[in-house]
């Protein structure tokens, strides 16, 4: 039987440079050594085929350059594209993104969270399904912990990057109140264990202000079980006449369950989304929808969270992203 190829070790690299392991070791990382031999350095390795062992450069360095990122619920195409955009931004920086779904559970959102820091991944990037939850203070003593969406309020976090809800609801809110709805169904992935996250809460507070009657419906994100959610609200006896849906993933049930009823979208009932998928683009009538600016998001959440591994200050470590209407054909006149 062949044997397997042996790895090219540090010390044969070493050996072919005549340099000690230690200054090899720091060519190869591109410190305390000069240009011409860490060029040296790093031509002799290719040719000999040197790889670096990632165990034993985790045991060195107390790092295994992996970050833990928690998705809220990947059933959210939205939340599908954030995840994998943050993890290509991760991977400029020679990070590696091992992306777990919390499916909505904040049960199982904080197992998982324990889990990853257990496995002493790097630092904790995540988006929230219970930012309330008290666990969260230990977990980011234990390791960096970066928020995406809303703020860990009794966590000290490394960094967060958060949608400023209450604006991005005032907008809709508003929106939908020019056009003369006064009966508005909000659609929330947000289940009954948790009702006080922020944007449940917000929504209350602007339906007051303008006098709407407002009611929040848990949905979950899952295409069948949406559509099932969004035609008990459009078959109800005091039918809506406009539908804010929390995901644009949400919306498209909406979609689907009017079809179903011989509705039009954007003629016998008003759809408003919160993310701006690009599929929210192609539908028909296209979906009036929130922009968060995903690729900037994606771009923080992974300077805060490398900064954060590397002991950098940053000047600002919370960000605020701001809100965008597309209006386009959802949504119109009540």
């Amino acid at each position: 039987m062949a044997r397997p190829n042996k790895r090219t070790t540090l010390r044969e690299v070493a050996e072919a440079t005549g340099l000690s392991t230690a200054a090899v070791s720091y060519a190869l990382r591109g410190q305390h050594v000069s240009k011409e031999t860490e060029e040296r350095v790093r031509r002799a390795a290719a040719e000999l085929g040197y790889e670096a062992d990632p165990i034993a450069r985790a045991l060195a360095s107390g790092r295994t350059s992996m970050v833990g990122v928690l998705a809220g619920d990947l059933q959210d195409l939205w939340q599908q594209q954030l995840m994998a955009a943050i993890g290509r931004e991760l991977l400029v920086g020679d990070r590696y993104a091992l992306i777990v779904d919390a499916g909505g559970d904040p049960d199982r959102e904080l197992a998982l969270a324990k889990q990853l820091r257990d496995q002493r991944v790097d630092a904790l990037l995540v988006s929230p399904v219970n930012p309330s939850a008290e666990d969260w203070a230990a977990i980011a003593d234990a390791l960096p912990v970066v928020a995406v969406g809303d703020s860990l309020n009794r966590a000290r976090t490394a960094g967060q990057v958060i949608f400023d809800n209450r604006a991005g609801i005032d907008a809709v809110l508003e929106y939908l109140h020019r056009l003369g709805h006064r009966r508005v169904t909000v659609l929330t992935p947000t289940r009954p264990s948790t009702p006080d996250r922020p944007a449940d809460v917000y929504v209350g507070e602007a339906a007051d202000r303008l006098g709407l009657e407002a009611e929040l419906v848990p949905c979950p994100q899952e295409l069948s079980e949406a559509t099932a959610v969004a035609r008990g609200v459009l078959d109800g006896g005091r039918r809506t006449t406009a539908v804010f849906c929390f995901s644009d993933s949400l919306a498209y049930g909406v979609y689907a369950a009017a079809a179903e009823a011989s509705l039009t979208v954007g003629r016998d009932v008003s759809v408003v989304g919160f993310d701006d998928h690009p599929v929210s683009r192609v539908l028909t009538p296209p979906l009036t929808t929130v922009d968060w600016g995903l690729a900037e998001i994606a771009a923080e959440a992974a300077r805060l969270t490398v900064a954060a591994i590397e002991g950098k200050r940053v000047r600002r470590k919370r960000i605020l992203c701001a809100p965008r209407m597309s209006e386009r054909g959802s949504a119109v006149r009540a």
